[in-house]
């Protein structure tokens, strides 16, 4: 049995020995490149400064020269007016509707090109933002009439 230990234990020493003997570092196919970054949004410094209270203006006195106008021209250069701008669709329908059977439906639609819905709204939204009192009335087997009482 000395013999099979002996051979056993030299064949594992001769292994090893012809292992790390042949054993060359191998090169590697793949490039050695640095990691590429991650793609962020660059970070904003903070900011060192503090918050202030803003600048006051210069004290205006209580005898403004605006105080004995109406307060509904707060505009600078408004001129007060009694209507709309001469011309405009405003002035158009207002037109119409002062009218003494005033204006229907149909002859508003025709005239300034727009459809139902869109004088209705007219009618209900910019008449009387403007200050206009808008009378409707729809007479039996007759058109919706718009009118406003002058």
């Amino acid at each position: 049995m000395k013999t099979i230990e002996t051979e056993t234990t030299t064949t594992l020493e001769t292994q090893a020995a012809t292992a790390t003997e042949t054993a060359e570092p191998k090169t590697s196919t793949k490039a050695k490149v640095a990691r590429q970054a991650r793609r962020v949004a660059p970070t904003k410094p903070k900011s060192s400064k503090t918050a202030k209270a803003p600048k006051k203006g210069p004290k205006v006195s209580q005898k403004s020269p605006k105080a004995g106008k109406k307060a509904g021209s707060a505009r600078k250069g408004a001129k007060e007016s009694a209507g709309p701008r001469e011309g405009s669709k405003t002035a158009q329908v207002v037109a119409m509707l002062q009218r003494k059977n005033g204006a229907t439906l149909a002859e508003i639609m025709k005239a300034m090109g727009w459809q139902k819905h869109t004088v209705r709204g007219f009618m209900a939204g910019a008449m009387k933002k403007a200050g206009y009192a808008v009378e409707s009335f729809k007479p039996e087997g007759g058109e919706r009439t718009y009118r406003i009482n002058s």
